[in-house]
């Protein structure tokens, strides 16, 4: 009997964190480098910031060619046909302007890969505690059915000597009929989410995850301020998105600007027969300069608009985001308090427990057990259980929560 209370004992004092958490980074690792939704955010980054390359470029060279269906004549000859090139460049500025704009897009880009990445650690580390408290819970279930079928020994034999009931096995025979039932639910939900699991690290959903059969926990203070934040991924990607504004705004004016385009033509004149003067069959060959002038400008004035509504929606948004994720941070950190608060009740309990278990024992050996009293304790104890646990996957929960939210 005291080597079975001493396995059930066990409970939350076999493995400290340090153990399993090689194991975890180790699956972090493996899903930062397999997740598809880490690969889309960093392939779109990387194609924003491949169109640096597509803006800083000239507009397209114009080429034309032309033949004079009837030749206009010239004191040095027929105009045979005639060639043109023409090159458009933007305002000084504008191009650099385009870049610096297309940077600002890839920056709030990136921002996006480093919150998938931080969202990913944080629904692995959860699912990680959560198998491990699913586990943890069947362990104590199959403990204490073995304790029950003990308990079953001690009322048959009690049963023998008229000191129990029929009653009394049956209560305790469909006590271990009710925990078979919660360890076999208890299993099927560990399945469910060993898939998702496996999912978000994207290989197989049944394959294995081994976790450790304790954890304990250790209180932590965390201090909180406005700075830590500030820096917050989800808040500087509001921050990059101002200053991409800021760039269009600046790319706006430029291109308020006229656009240069120099260009050549070229007429090719024939000689006039029977006569013989100077420049006879000259060419024309005549260098060209226009500008490209937005006279009606009223597309760049509503962009202007467009992009201080933009900035200032973007403002607000921030606002209400920071004021979300202080609030979660506040709220985890008490579930965190909450959770050590609620493990250390139930391990007090759960000692309690045990030494009323201990006391019900002795009396056996003065023949005055009372197997109702039996059940109770047993329930007790197993509530008790399965509230540290609770309280270990919830207390590691709200610091991965925290971990996101500060780190």
């Amino acid at each position: 009997m005291e080597d079975v209370k001493r396995v059930i004992v066990c409970l939350c004092l076999l493995f400290a964190v340090k153990f399993q958490a090689q194991d975890l980074n180790t699956l972090i690792e493996e899903a930062l480098d397999n997740n598809p939704q880490i690969q889309q955010f960093e392939k779109k980054y990387k194609r924003v910031l491949e169109r640096k390359e597509e803006v800083n470029t000239l507009p397209n060279t114009e080429i034309g060619a032309g033949i004079f269906l009837s030749e206009p004549e010239t004191r040095t000859g027929a105009q045979r046909f005639k060639i043109s090139a023409k090159q458009m460049l933007p305002w000084f500025g504008t191009i650099s302007a385009r870049e610096n704009y297309i940077e600002s897009l890839s920056e709030a880009d990136y921002q996006d890969v480093v919150i998938a990445k931080r969202k990913l650690i944080n629904s692995v580390t959860q699912l990680y505690y959560k198998l491990y408290g699913l586990n943890a819970k069947q362990k104590v279930l199959e403990q204490n059915n073995k304790l029950l079928k003990t308990y079953e020994k001690l009322a048959l034999t009690s049963l023998e000597v008229n000191k129990a009931s029929a009653v009394d096995v049956l209560k305790l025979q469909i006590r271990q009929n009710e925990i078979i039932q919660q360890k076999e639910i208890l299993q099927e939900q560990f399945l469910g989410k060993q898939a998702s699991f496996n999912k978000l690290l994207n290989r197989s959903f049944d394959k294995s995850i081994v976790v450790p059969d304790t954890i304990r926990i250790t209180n932590e203070s965390y201090k909180v301020n406005n700075e830590v934040i500030e820096v917050h991924p989800e808040l500087l990607k509001f921050d990059k998105l101002y200053t991409s504004v800021t760039q269009s705004e600046l790319l706006n004016k430029k291109e308020e600007k006229p656009s240069i385009g120099f260009g050549i033509d070229y007429i090719n004149v024939g000689e006039r027969p029977n006569m013989s003067f100077e420049d006879n069959g000259k060419d024309i060959v005549m260098p060209m300069v226009s500008l490209s002038i937005p006279i009606f400008n009223k597309k760049n004035k509503s962009i202007s608009k467009q992009n201080k509504l933009k900035q200032e929606e973007i403002t607000f948004k921030r606002k209400d985001r920071k004021n979300v994720l202080e609030a979660t941070l506040k709220n985890a950190i008490a579930e965190q308090k909450a959770a050590v608060i609620s493990y250390t009740t139930n391990v007090k309990n759960l000692d309690q427990a045990r030494s009323a278990e201990h006391i019900l024992l002795k009396s056996y050996e003065t023949g005055t057990i009372d197997f109702n009293d039996v059940l109770d304790i047993q329930e007790l104890q197993l509530k008790f259980q399965m509230n540290i646990i609770t309280s270990i996957v919830s207390y590691y929960e709200a610091r991965s929560l925290i971990n996101y939210l500060i780190k």
